[in-house]
């Protein structure tokens, strides 16, 4: 995907596809031979998929906690 495909907000990107995507993103950066314009698309792609994928990671531990935390007494 370019960086100016359009592409499903990353409020309805499940964490496997925007990690999945994160990686791409990574490895094409990493490759080099891209344009500056490119590249900082590139990059911006990749910060909001690294945030949606903590956002995701973020609500599960809370669900883990919530799930595991003792009843008080």
């Amino acid at each position: 995907m370019s960086p100016k495909d359009p592409s499903p907000t990353e409020e309805t990107l499940s964490y496997e596809t925007a990690r999945e995507e994160l990686i791409d993103v990574v490895r094409r950066l990493e490759a080099g031979g891209t344009t500056l314009e490119e590249s900082l698309a590139l990059w911006e792609r990749g910060e909001l998929l690294a945030t949606t994928c903590q956002d995701w990671l973020n609500g599960a531990r809370e669900r883990l906690d919530a799930a595991t935390a003792r009843p008080e007494e």
